[in-house]
């Protein structure tokens, strides 16, 4: 079995970036569609578990769910759509195989 026949969903990767000027003349930021239709697995936390303690910055939060993508360009600023749901990326772990990348495991956790 590969890798990518575990990928069973499909995500929007979305980035943070300028859009329509304001009133001012000053771009607002917005967040748009970097990576459409784009293969993946979302698993939650283990029951018992209560979620992966991530650090960000000085917060310490709790990821709640892990996606897991092939080897795209994804980064702790972005976030990932699933159907109608929002996850924001916490932390990107590059997994290599033997000298090049795999694929990504991102910790994330729903936005309300």
């Amino acid at each position: 079995m590969s890798y990518t026949s575990l990928l069973i969903n499909t995500c929007t990767v979305q980035r943070y970036t300028e859009g329509v000027a304001d009133d001012y003349g000053t771009p607002t930021l917005t967040w748009a569609d970097h990576l459409t239709d784009i293969a993946c697995r979302l698993s939650s936390a283990m029951m018992g578990r209560g979620g992966q303690e991530i650090k960000v910055g000085a917060e310490l939060v709790i990821a709640d769910h892990t996606i897991f993508l092939g080897d795209v360009d994804v980064t702790e600023q972005d976030r990932i759509v699933i159907d109608s749901d929002t996850y924001e990326v916490l932390m990107v772990v590059d997994r290599r195989d033997g000298a090049t990348s795999h694929h990504k495991e991102c910790f994330v956790r729903v936005v309300r």
